[in-house]
């Protein structure tokens, strides 16, 4: 700010104008109350699924659609008959194994091949990662008879080592994509440094650039954890065995031609995303971290 010319005796005065536009640049309450109406709306909006599914978990089957919409009675009868009906126990011990061992396969194959893409130069490079990102174009339901025959030439229908590989496989490529853009924005200097100090590749890749790319790691875990948790399609078809089978496909198999049993399906899909949430509650920070990456520059 600059100051004009004073008289003796008199203060100087000081130009306003730049706090004047700092005043007008900030938003009127007008705008923020329909900003928050807005936010508030779509929160609700995403909310409502969750809270429809846990209240009809609790009421009685003849009030599911013709009760309000907060149940005057409830019951938590549907949670054991589902436990047992469906075999819950097994099936989320199969659900939970899968998802972990394709997970941890996801998250080592991406990573070394996101850090290859981002920060190796050797033969192919481009056409190899074109080659694989082009098999993020093709949907699921045009594979599965193509992958249903080679697990069967191989000996791997209804076995979930058969599954496995195909998780990891159809899940890889995404997750590279992702690893190799958190690879990327980490400075050349460190890898250089590291090389010049005699550390090998693995020993750059394990001690210098992974720690760096948690949130990276993250998001992957997420996004992975949430697809093969929820993943019906290939479970479906490869496992014949229902001892076998993971969760979501027996919670599907409540689902009736003619009636269902709303309460106890219900029950089953509440108790079943419990993990989901408690594996993004617990990395969340380093999820927000993840996708935030990149998004100021200095």
């Amino acid at each position: 700010m600059t100051a004009t010319m004073a008289r003796p005796g008199q203060v100087p005065r000081t130009d306003r104008r730049p706090a004047a536009q700092q005043r007008r640049r900030r938003p009127a309450p007008i705008g923020k109350s329909f900003a928050s109406f807005i936010l508030i709306a779509i929160a609700a909006f995403t909310v409502f699924p969750l809270i429809w599914l846990v209240l009809t978990s609790l009421r009685p089957q003849n009030t599911i659609f013709t009760g309000p919409i907060f149940p005057t009675h409830l019951t938590f009868a549907a949670y054991p008959e589902a436990w047992v009906s469906t075999g819950f126990a097994v099936h989320f011990l199969n659900s939970l194994w899968i998802t972990a061992a394709t997970v941890a396969g996801v998250v080592i194959f991406a990573s070394l091949a996101g850090y290859a893409f981002a920060k190796l130069r050797f033969p192919f490079k481009n056409v190899l990662y074109v080659a694989l990102l082009a098999t993020l174009m093709m949907p699921a339901t045009s594979l599965i008879i193509p992958l249903y025959l080679q697990l069967r030439a191989i000996g791997l229908l209804n076995n979930q080592l058969g599954l496995l590989i195909l998780y990891v496989s159809s899940s890889a490529p995404f997750s590279m994509f992702l690893m190799r853009a958190f690879f990327e924005t980490l400075p050349d200097e460190l890898v250089q440094a590291a090389r010049v100090d005699g550390a090998t590749e693995l020993q750059v890749f394990r001690r210098v650039v992974l720690p760096l790319a948690r949130p990276g790691m993250a998001t992957v875990i997420i996004f992975q954890f949430l697809q093969t948790w929820n993943e019906f399609l290939y479970a479906n078809t490869v496992l014949q065995d229902t001892g076998k089978l993971p969760l979501q496909p027996v919670l599907f198999s409540l689902m009736g031609q003619y009636n269902t049993d709303w309460p106890t399906l219900t029950a089953g899909l509440t108790m079943s995303i419990v993990p989901v949430i408690l594996v993004y509650v617990w990395m969340q920070r380093q999820f927000v971290a993840g996708l935030t990456l990149g998004a100021v520059k200095n």
